[in-house]
């Protein structure tokens, strides 16, 4: 995955789920204001091609190999749900994985969030989440 110079309004414009996708932008800049918004585009490390908007620029440390440029936030539309990748640990576990009950109708991975619609995530949750990522990592912009 690369950071691109594609527009992001552009992108949420377009996106297929242009109304919630709006939403959560709009969540993710609220509380984290100040942060690079830039567009991601590439393969992940599973294989498949995704764009992701990516708030915030930090340096990934990886299980193997060297650390990579990533972002703290990710926000992203897959065919069947909406998915936001949240970089940030506190006690050596995830954030996502520590708050997994308290954020509603959801799956959780190592670091993502997936959901079907707006109504099954519980907002508040989700706001005070990004909110505590962004705290935990003072250093990003």
């Amino acid at each position: 995955m690369e950071p691109v110079t594609d527009s992001v309004d552009d992108y949420l414009t377009a996106a297929g789920r242009s109304a919630e996708m709006t939403v959560l932008d709009g969540w993710i800049t609220e509380e984290l204001p100040g942060l690079s918004r830039v567009l991601w585009r590439g393969r992940m490390w599973g294989g498949t091609d995704q764009t992701i908007i990516g708030y915030g620029k930090l340096r990934q440390p990886r299980p193997r190999g060297a650390a990579v440029d990533w972002f703290l936030i990710g926000l992203a539309e897959q065919t069947k749900h909406l998915s936001v990748y949240v970089n940030a640990a506190e006690d050596g576990r995830y954030l996502v994985q520590q708050r997994a009950e308290r954020l509603g109708r959801v799956k959780v991975g190592a670091a993502a969030l997936t959901f079907t619609s707006l109504e099954h995530l519980d907002h508040a949750e989700f706001r005070s989440l990004i909110a505590r990522a962004g705290a935990l990592n003072p250093e990003v912009v």
